[in-house]
């Protein structure tokens, strides 16, 4: 029998994960069909798919493997919805997944419903393990639907007409930033990564001493009029600022800005989820990649914050705090009223390669592929953005992408040696 304070923790995650899942279909309230169904680029994935994944992710591996009796919503769907789990067998290859013109988007809607009837059912009866599952696809949800923005925006950005998803937020001016300041970090052995309390990702572990050199954090991430200077001081065609493999990149992709920008009628101009706007030049530089955010702090006479560095000090800070996504509606990095804010608007890029801490052990089972089989060719980007949920990282959280990739709200902080 279920006991009192077991049915007080279910009622919890009950409400935790209707919130969830409500938040998704909210992003996803304005798109059509067929904005819902295509496939911008091999990074990205439909809106649709998004949608269906994450709903695949609680079937299988709460409903299914801890409800029994419980009957798969489609026997076939499986195949069209697991991602990367090897352990799940074959599905559509990623770069097909903008083939998928059925189901429809409402009918995805409706395998929404009925997993989230049975779920919300079962839930008071699962055991511990089970309900762990559920947080973890809470969370998983949440990634997905920083996911669905982005590559929705991506979408869009494609299209000659540049429609807008949402209209233009308020805006309240501000004044431009003043000169870069630098907050002196710790030096000598650190403590990094989860320290046990509350819930972590995999790769958040396990906790480690590191050793700091003396250096010092930017008070705030760079802006876009510092990005305009770059620009105009000829920093995307001087190869003394770049990586060998990013001077390589910018040639062939023929990069002169940052992803979404262009020079229309003598300024410069940004694509966004309200449409083209002109670029506010006191909001955070946004859309870059690692190769843009190390040539520019080369340019800037400084580097990129090693991860440790970054979680030292970010460590004192509010992770609940800055521009984060607490609604479906425009979202964009905007200018910070002042003081150094280290969670919000954009991920901010480190030079530390996204590799397993010491000790790290993979979990046992299919959601042990969740992010170690990733460690390799990536690097770390922390703080969260404008796009990911309100409450989802921590300063222990580890966000990784591929030198190249810019279609997320990443950003730069610098650093520098003392």
């Amino acid at each position: 029998m279920t006991t009192v304070p077991a049915i007080h923790e279910a009622d919890a995650l009950v409400r935790r994960f209707e919130t969830v899942r409500g938040l998704s279909l909210a992003l996803a309230a304005p798109l059509s069909d067929a904005d819902a169904t295509v496939q911008s680029m091999p990074d990205a994935s439909p809106a649709k798919w998004h949608l269906a994944h994450t709903t695949w992710f609680f079937e299988t591996f709460v409903l299914r493997d801890h409800v029994p009796g419980y009957r798969l919503h489609h026997d076939r769907w499986p195949f069209l919805f697991n991602s990367y789990y090897e352990a799940e067998g074959a599905r559509q290859a990623r770069d097909a997944r903008g083939l998928m013109t059925r189901p429809t988007l409402d009918e995805v809607r409706g395998y929404r419903a009925y997993v989230d009837a049975a779920l919300v059912l079962a839930l008071p009866d699962l055991p511990g393990a089970a309900r762990a599952l559920v947080e973890l696809g809470c969370r998983h949800e949440e990634q997905h639907q920083e996911l669905l923005q982005t590559d929705i925006l991506h979408l869009l950005s494609r299209n000659p007409l540049e429609p807008a998803l949402w209209p233009p937020a308020p805006k309240t001016p501000v004044a431009m930033p003043g000169p870069t300041g630098w907050i002196e970090g710790r030096e000598g052995p650190v403590e990094v990564g989860h320290s046990g309390a509350g819930f972590a990702f995999d790769s958040e572990g396990p906790r480690h001493t590191v050793w700091l050199q003396p250096h010092a954090l930017a008070d705030r991430t760079v802006t876009n009029q510092e990005w305009f200077a770059f620009i105009d001081d000829g920093g995307y065609r001087d190869p003394r600022h770049w990586l060998s493999e990013g001077w390589a990149w910018v040639r062939s992709e023929e990069v002169e800005a940052p992803l979404y920008w262009q020079k229309r009628d003598g300024g410069w101009t940004r694509f966004g989820l309200d449409g083209r706007r002109a670029i506010d030049p006191a909001a955070p530089v946004t859309h870059v990649s690692l190769y843009e955010a190390d040539a520019y702090a080369a340019y800037a006479g400084a580097r990129l914050p090693t991860e440790a560095e970054w979680e030292s000090a970010a460590a004192a800070h509010d992770p609940a705090g800055g521009n984060q996504l607490d609604a479906a509606g425009p979202v964009e990095p905007r200018p910070s009223p002042g003081g150094p804010a280290f969670f919000g608007d954009v991920w901010e890029w480190t030079g530390s390669a996204f590799r397993p801490y010491p000790g790290f052990r993979a979990v046992e089972g299919a959601v042990g592929e969740y992010n170690g089989k990733f460690m390799s060719g990536q690097f770390v980007l922390r703080g969260g953005s404008c796009a990911t949920p309100r409450g989802h990282v921590s300063a222990s959280y580890r966000n990784f992408f591929a030198a190249h990739q810019r279609w997320q709200f990443t950003g730069v902080r610098l650093a520098r040696d003392l």
